[in-house]
């Protein structure tokens, strides 16, 4: 039997011992590790769980399978908490498939599996849980009933994170699925947010909606030298576990890179980075501001019509002064300044790796008027994304360098890992220029229009926007919106965080009231948890 017949007798056993059948690997899960003691880098401390596989159980009958309905019904109300009467109208109802119960946990279960009832299935339908919740809901995602992810990184990794149908072999005896079917498995992510400085974040808008009313906000936080995007907070948010129960989509989309505005005088230091750059002015340029200024036909006013007489080229970023950023942009020429456009990054997309990211194009402006040219000089009448203008912003506190943000740190599948973090950007203004820019910064926030922005004891560099909103499909601005804004970095001479704070609409006038002190808190609450020393 051994020598003669042993081929007949080992494909009999191999028949008996092993089975194939279709499968398909586990979809990778999605974590996050914090930055704490290591300043904006990858920690392998306090990793959480973002998306993870969970065993959804769906408890079915065919009734007409039962033996003794009766029985069948006391015995099972017991195992699943329902009355003996709902089970029987449940079952009584029909003689085909009916579900008698969905999502059980795992105590009722195993409750089940210890009964001896026929006409009884259980089902497990492995399902997507989100553990945090409403937290950094835009920017993950969900799986839909497709199975495929949407929005964030479910949707723009959903390739990576899917796993792959294959056959599984099964032998009896044998603990070999897991290694016949390992390699279908979709691969894990490890994020760049931190979740204490997410966390963070978030509860300051909650906040602000709660003390300002704002209608939305988001706020973004960046390593300036990297672009790691170290929190993306959105609100309102939702659950992605109940994203079915959602009336309104357009909560599913992140504002921070799928909504397009006009940021107003945030986006002054750029216009005094062009002018210094070309050398059109230095930082002890003087000029008298008289509070209006007459392009053509139509007049540019500071806010509030206010006057500010001489001053240097840092006292027009500080008192945020309208009239002075168009005095720099008329010494620029427009394809000068739509040049910058190009180097800044603000008509094209960041390219950050998340679902759905739109771009400004800037279309009007690059066929505009001088006086479209004045009012982009102070951020109105030009439009990009929160996520385009902070990666932008990222020159001042790096040097010159833009970088490129991301969101996914690390990728890993079975023992392999995978750096994902791109490339240091391109160099778009000169270390000198800026140094100047910043100086200027500084001084806003030291003694400027964004005092409420200072932290005792540091240097940080910011501006304040407060801009007007356009009436969608009309000409004009809507008289009763604002969205107010404050972006900036510390500590100013040595970078290692840079915000954007954007409020929807806060119902006070301007931004040193309501995003300025919000970037105090965070500004603060970064340096307390990152140990950062006093630097004056």
């Amino acid at each position: 039997m051994q020598i003669l017949n042993y081929k007949f007798y080992q494909s009999q056993a191999l028949g008996q011992q092993a089975g194939f059948s279709q499968t398909k690997g586990s979809r990778g899960e999605i974590f996050l590790s914090n930055s704490g003691g290591s300043h904006g880098n990858y920690s392998s401390s306090q990793i959480k769980s973002l998306a993870i596989n969970k065993d959804e159980w769906l408890l079915s009958s065919t009734p007409s399978k039962i033996e003794d309905k009766e029985v069948f019904a006391d015995e099972l109300s017991n195992a699943i908490g329902e009355t003996k009467e709902s089970i029987l109208s449940k079952i009584n109802s029909s003689d085909s498939y009916i579900v008698l119960k969905k999502d059980l946990s795992q105590g009722e279960v195993d409750s089940i599996n210890n009964l001896d009832l026929k006409g009884l299935t259980l089902e497990n339908n492995p399902g997507r849980y989100y553990p945090q919740e409403d937290s950094l809901s835009q920017m993950i995602g969900f799986v839909g009933g497709d199975d495929n992810g949407q929005y964030g990184i479910e949707g723009y990794y959903n390739d990576i994170l899917n796993g792959q149908e294959g056959i599984m072999e099964a032998k009896s005896g044998f603990d070999s699925i897991g290694d016949s079917f390992s390699y279908l498995n979709g691969s894990d992510l490890y994020l760049t947010i931190d979740y204490n400085i997410q966390f963070e974040a978030e509860s300051l808008l909650e906040e602000a909606k709660k003390n300002i009313n704002i209608d939305s906000g988001q706020i973004i936080v960046l390593n300036p030298h990297s672009g790691r995007v170290l929190a993306l907070a959105n609100f309102p948010n939702f659950n992605p576990n109940a994203y079915s129960k959602e009336t309104n989509f357009d909560i599913f989309q992140n504002a921070t890179v799928q909504k397009i505005f006009e940021p107003g005088s945030i986006f002054k230091p750029f216009t005094m980075g062009m002018a210094l750059e070309e050398g059109k002015v230095t930082p002890e340029t003087r000029f008298v501001d008289t509070g209006s200024v007459k392009i053509g036909p139509d007049t540019v006013y500071n806010f509030d019509h206010k006057k500010y007489g001489d001053q240097d080229m840092s006292g027009i970023l500080e008192k945020s002064i309208n009239v002075g950023a168009v005095f720099l942009s008329q010494k620029l020429s427009h394809q000068t300044f739509i040049d910058y456009l190009e180097k800044l990054g603000l008509n094209d997309k960041t390219g950050i790796d998340l679902q759905g990211e739109v771009a400004s194009r800037n279309e009007v402006l690059k066929n505009g008027s001088d006086f479209g040219f004045a009012t982009a000089s102070f951020g109105q009448g030009i439009e990009m994304t929160p996520m385009q203008l902070i990666s932008a912003f990222s020159i001042f506190a790096n040097g010159g360098k833009m970088v490129k943000p991301y969101v996914v740190d690390k990728i890993i599948h079975d023992e392999e890992e995978q750096d994902a973090s791109p490339q240091t950007g391109r160099q778009v203004i000169s270390e000198k220029t800026a140094s100047e820019v910043t100086t200027m910064m500084t001084n806003v926030v030291n003694r400027g229009f964004g005092s409420g922005a200072k932290v005792p004891g540091y240097y940080l560099a910011g501006k304040t926007g407060t801009a007007q909103v356009p009436i969608p499909g009309k000409l004009g601005y809507d008289q009763n919106k604002t969205i107010q804004s404050f972006i900036g970095f510390g500590p100013a001479l040595k970078p290692e965080f840079l915000i954007l704070v954007k409020l929807d609409n806060p119902k006070v006038p301007q931004s040193s009231l309501s995003a300025a002190p919000i970037f105090k808190k965070l500004a603060q609450y970064i340096i307390n948890y990152w140990q950062i020393p006093p630097d004056y």
